[in-house]
């Protein structure tokens, strides 16, 4: 969402979302005139579309017009392709334009239904990386509809996107379960003007305040809510900080996990999605190792469900790579840098991550939620890796600015826990085309020796839990790290084996 202007707006667009915005701007009649829409389809040009000139083509029109400084440029084509979007970003700043704003993807926008509520100032993430996925949000959500669904981790950058898609799934109730008061807050704000504004069903938003950590507490709140589906986001997720912090990552990953799950099975939870990423194959830092053992507690889970009859409890991870845009991620980091005039910190030269953007990634973990089967295992396709060098650069660009000349790129080499390149997959996995676009499933070779994730999590206990008889084990990380050296031997390197 963003802040409203009131001047002279130009709509580029005149599809059916374009219409819609300029009749909600002026039925509110209080966030400015629309002026005329800009469109490039020949058998529009010329036109007129409820009193308003429809003009272009895009490219040439716009460098006619007569500007004033308040003016602005709402992008509404939620089907475009990143080229094309990146296209007519450059013909707007180009000519003139300040401020320029976007409606989200079509995966977000059900039925056409375009609000005024869900543009925001455009960024590098809505020009930067392939184009997302075309996600049919009402169809995949068919699944939750007059559901309980708890989100954990509802205020975090994949979380909260979740609960604005999650708006459109007719669910009965929408528990937004998180540790920190202030995102709870605004996520719960937040939805509650998107539903004002007809975005999307009536869902009962509950906003929870509480901590995997609590064994107790995880169990007496999921017999009050009685949720039919959870989606586990919650983790602490930054690497260099979660290697100085060590115990808390696996107190809080690992042991809030087995928490949740435990909870989920004794409730009857009957679908339980768990959100991993691609650091935790051949994991090298202690948030990896995290995420790779939730991933076996997960699916240990499934396997104790027997097979599952139609209806009964799923249990299944989904997952990816980095996502644009994330807190914490590098976009907000280079934008910061880029705003204070540089330099921008790279770790290396040839340092290489897979990008999706929130939106593209949440769309297809609703989808595999209710495609998946129990024991799943599924991975969305990243497309093809892209090097942080090259990323840094776009970014420059984006804001007028070049590379080396105004923006100095600085190398300030790897930082613990990190290394060059990701692997989405194990030498042991092997992929299986699904029947839906950029969903994959994983399988895992029978001869692979299996960890004994309840056994290490026992050695692990006295670690992270004070238990009188270990003292001098209790928040030791450096007792935590052989723990986690012994049984996961890539911890501590910087390059993936090679498959």
């Amino acid at each position: 969402m963003t802040t409203f202007k009131s001047g002279r707006l130009y709509i580029i667009g005149a599809g059916f979302a374009g219409q819609t915005l300029a009749n909600e701007i002026k039925s509110k009649g209080i966030f400015g005139e629309v002026v005329a829409f800009l469109d490039d389809d020949p058998e529009k040009i010329g036109r007129r579309i409820d009193a308003l000139p429809v003009l272009g083509p895009i490219q040439d029109v716009a460098r006619l017009l007569r500007l004033h400084p308040a003016d602005e440029a709402i992008i509404a084509m939620p089907s475009a392709s990143r080229e094309h979007l990146e296209t007519i970003y450059r013909v707007l700043k180009t000519s003139g334009f300040e401020r320029i704003r976007i409606l989200p993807g079509i995966s977000q926008i059900i039925d056409g239904e375009a609000h005024l509520i869900q543009t925001r100032s455009i960024d590098p993430q809505d020009l930067l990386g392939r184009t997302p996925v075309t996600v049919n949000l009402r169809q995949s959500l068919r699944y939750l509809r007059g559901k309980r669904v708890l989100v954990t981790g509802a205020g975090g950058s994949i979380g909260s996107e979740l609960c604005r898609q999650l708006l459109s799934a007719g669910a009965e109730r929408l528990y937004l379960f998180g540790h920190g008061e202030n995102s709870i807050y605004q996520i719960d704000r937040e939805l509650k003007i998107l539903q004002e504004e007809g975005v999307g069903e009536k869902a009962v938003l509950v906003p929870v305040i509480g901590d995997l950590k609590d064994r107790a507490y995880m169990d007496w709140i999921f017999a009050q809510l009685r949720a039919d589906v959870v989606f586990h986001t919650a983790a602490y997720k930054h690497v260099p900080m979660m290697e100085e912090n060590a115990v808390a990552a696996i107190e809080n990953n690992l042991f809030g996990t087995d928490n949740l799950i435990a909870a989920a099975k004794r409730h009857a939870v009957k679908r339980f999605v768990h959100i991993t990423t691609d650091k935790a194959v051949e994991p090298v830092s202690v948030y990896g190792i995290s995420k790779f053992l939730c991933e076996r507690l997960v699916l240990e889970a499934a396997q104790d469900m027997q097979k599952p009859l139609s209806g009964e409890p799923s249990f299944m991870v989904v997952r990816f790579g980095n996502v644009l845009g994330s807190r914490g991620s590098i976009m907000p980091l280079f934008q910061k840098q880029i705003e204070k005039g540089g330099p921008v910190t790279i770790t290396h030269p040839d340092m290489r991550r897979w990008f999706m953007t929130i939106p593209e990634a949440c769309s297809l973990v609703l989808k595999a939620g209710g495609v998946g089967e129990n024991s799943g295992l599924y991975l969305l396709d990243m497309g093809e890796p892209v090097r942080i060098r090259d990323f840094a650069e776009q970014m420059i660009r984006f804001y007028g600015l070049e590379p080396e000349k105004d923006i100095r790129i600085q190398y300030i080499g790897l930082r613990p826990g990190e290394r060059l390149g990701e692997k989405l997959i194990w030498d042991t996995e092997r992929t299986l085309e699904t029947n839906f676009d950029r969903i994959l499933k994983l399988t895992e070779d029978s001869q692979t020796s299996p960890l004994d994730i309840k056994a290490i999590m026992e050695e692990l206990r006295p670690v992270c839990y004070c238990n009188g008889e270990d003292p001098d084990k209790y928040r030791n990380s450096d007792v935590l790290r052989s723990i986690l050296k012994k049984h996961i031997p890539e911890y501590g390197t910087t390059t993936p084996k090679q498959g």
